[in-house]
């Protein structure tokens, strides 16, 4: 996807107004996205264990969700005709998720529970729910933008205002990530930390780019996913 656009949209959502887990469905939804972000990290950090015990926490939690209100969603999802599908959906990439983390293949799983994150993104945002989490999606759709585009582009003559454009993205979306964290979330001690580590390898990354420094760069790429894998996990 073009930066443009992901940014496009990013600005959209921030503009939108959100509905905060208003409702009994975004509730649960909220709740049992948290087993579901510890299957994304432990299949990302090649821990089997871990992964067949998140995948399987994971599992339960989107299973109970469904038995409550697949059949009889509470406002504002009982008009979306598509609800009980995209719930479906979600239970389809965990069973192929667990599959192959049963299969040692837990880089493909972590692609695989991706999909997951999309398919519940795009059920809020067609009933008009923002909810914090999609303030973190935006933050990693940038990122994972700039990691894959930020090598190519530094070999390119006008590379560093590129990749300053996008850094100028993400501290738009970093700065949402503190404004718009619901006051559960503020209130939690380990929150404060976990955002001022996101800010500080972004402000590496500024600082690098501005001095045109290559190695530097780099340096700061690697150490840009880091911690906003360890406030996802926690808050995302």
């Amino acid at each position: 996807m073009k930066l443009q656009k992901i940014g496009l949209a990013a600005i959209g959502l921030c503009a939108a107004m959100s509905v905060m887990a208003a409702d009994a469905v975004t509730d649960a939804m909220t709740a049992a996205y948290a087993p579901y972000r510890v299957a994304l990290f432990r299949t990302n950090s090649n821990a089997q264990a871990e992964s067949e015990q998140a995948i399987a926490q994971a599992r339960q939690s989107w299973q109970a969700l469904m038995d409550q209100f697949a059949s009889r969603p509470a406002a504002p999802y009982d008009r979306d005709a598509r609800f009980a599908d995209s719930l479906a959906q979600v239970a389809a990439v965990y069973n192929a998720a667990e599959l192959q983390i049963k299969g040692r293949n837990l880089a493909q799983a972590h692609e695989t529970l991706e999909k997951a994150r999309d398919l519940m993104a795009e059920l809020r945002r067609r009933n008009g729910v923002i909810t914090y989490s999609d303030h973190m999606n935006a933050y990693h759709g940038v990122m994972e933008h700039v990691l894959s585009e930020a090598p190519k582009q530094m070999g390119e003559a006008q590379g560093m205002l590129l990749l300053m454009a996008s850094v100028g993205t993400l501290d738009f979306l970093a700065g949402r990530l503190r404004t718009e964290a619901p006051a559960r979330v503020a209130a939690d001690p380990a929150f404060a930390p976990a955002l001022q580590a996101v800010e500080t390898s972004l402000l590496a990354l500024r600082q690098a780019v501005l001095q045109q420094n290559v190695t530097l760069v780099r340096v700061a790429l690697d150490n840009l996913k880091k911690p906003y894998s360890q406030l996802f996990l926690k808050f995302g």
